[in-house]
């Protein structure tokens, strides 16, 4: 049979030899097993029925180095790679993260054993069941939710989308995987927009481009405050130049309804990406903004490329989805709605408009002003 001495004589062998017997017996088995090429249904049956009887007789160190030969196989049957990975000892790490294939019933039995490590090999796997995705996001561990944020097999949806998207506002390491993703709507990392660093707040913002959301009752009272927004940002430009942040935090905090806390970390915002919302929600337009954003942020290697990718999001977001954004911050709005056919993104494509030409023009004009100010300052 496929090699080597019948079943029977393997049982005698073992038998008569005992345990030390048993183990080199087993290890030539597996070794034979994986040398060989696809075996018949037969021969499967008869290895299997081998196997159990070889493993419970060796001693440990045979198991282990016969469970990883069987590891490397590429004819498993369910009962094989119960063995193997029942076996395997220290080789589990291993085997979980290399084989090329496991079995959902296999999946489940490591993930019922609540062992974070491994829990987190399997979240990384491509061939993920869906009832292994459930257990596995029942686990409360930063490991398992960073393996599975960083898993691109894996398409975030319904319960899933929004159990990612809560992981992310408490998980800085999650929040950042997931903002660097194609195929995830940023646009729901936004309670989690003060972990990241300024790239994946950016590209939050891009995620509210052209983009409807749902009307926030904060609106009136920033449409109220809007009719100054210039005035405000003339106000911020004279602040930031004197370096008085402890008075735009005060000031913020008055107008936005954010905690002082909050306020302190959009006014101390080097990026310029929370102060930039901020503006926006109050009305502000390119030109006053560009200014005001000049004004607060340190020396870039590249300013004007900084200026190009704001002047941009001053003509591409709408006021409406930037007081929604402040409406998470505050925890006044549902996140997931968002996640509603109405409220998901529109392509790139779509998102241009006749009007481009105009708004590149504007957005032009704007960053030739500001830049005009920083060379004579």
């Amino acid at each position: 049979m496929i090699g080597f001495q019948p079943y029977e004589t393997f049982q005698i062998l073992v038998e008569s030899g005992g345990v030390s017997r048993a183990g080199t017996l087993l290890v030539a088995a597996c070794d034979a097993f994986v040398r060989r090429p696809r075996p018949t249904g037969s021969e499967l049956a008869q290895f299997e029925a081998l196997a159990g009887r070889l493993f419970p007789a060796a001693a440990s160190p045979a198991r282990q180095s016969a469970a990883k030969l069987l590891a490397a196989s590429a004819h498993f049957s369910l009962a094989l790679e119960r063995l193997a990975f029942e076996n395997i000892g220290d080789g589990l790490d291993a085997f979980i993260a290399s084989a090329g294939a496991m079995s959902p019933q296999v999946q489940l039995e490591i993930v019922e054993t609540k062992r974070a490590s491994h829990c987190a090999l399997v979240a990384g796997r491509p061939d993920l069941a869906k009832n292994v995705l459930l257990k596995l996001f029942a686990i409360n561990s930063r490991t398992v939710y960073r393996a599975l944020a960083a898993n691109r097999s894996l398409k975030f949806a319904g319960p899933f989308l929004g159990a990612i998207a809560r992981a992310a506002r408490m998980d800085h390491q999650v929040a950042a995987t997931l903002a660097g993703r194609e195929d995830f709507d940023q646009g729901l990392l936004a309670p989690a927009f003060f972990n990241l660093a300024e790239p994946g707040r950016l590209a939050v913002l891009r995620a509210f481009a052209a983009r409807r959301v749902p009307e926030m009752p904060l609106k009136r009272t920033y449409q109220q405050l809007s009719v100054a927004a210039s005035e405000l940002c003339r106000a911020l430009m004279k602040l930031y130049y004197a370096n008085r942040r402890p008075e735009i935090t005060r000031l913020f905090t008055q107008i936005t309804g954010l905690d002082e806390v909050r306020c302190g970390e959009i006014v101390h915002d080097r990026g310029g990406a929370a102060l930039f919302v901020v503006l926006r929600a109050f009305g502000c337009n390119a030109g006053d903004g560009l200014k005001v954003l000049v004004h607060s942020t340190a020396h870039e290697p590249r300013p004007s490329r900084t200026l190009a990718d704001y002047a941009r999001l001053f003509e591409q977001l709408s006021v409406d989805s930037m007081i929604f954004m402040m409406s998470i911050w505050r925890g006044d709005a549902d996140l997931l709605t968002l996640t509603r056919p109405e409220y998901q993104p529109v392509g790139a494509a779509s998102a241009r408009t006749p009007a481009a030409a105009g708004e590149r023009s504007a957005a032009d004009r704007a960053i030739e002003i500001v830049q005009r100010i920083v060379a004579a300052g």
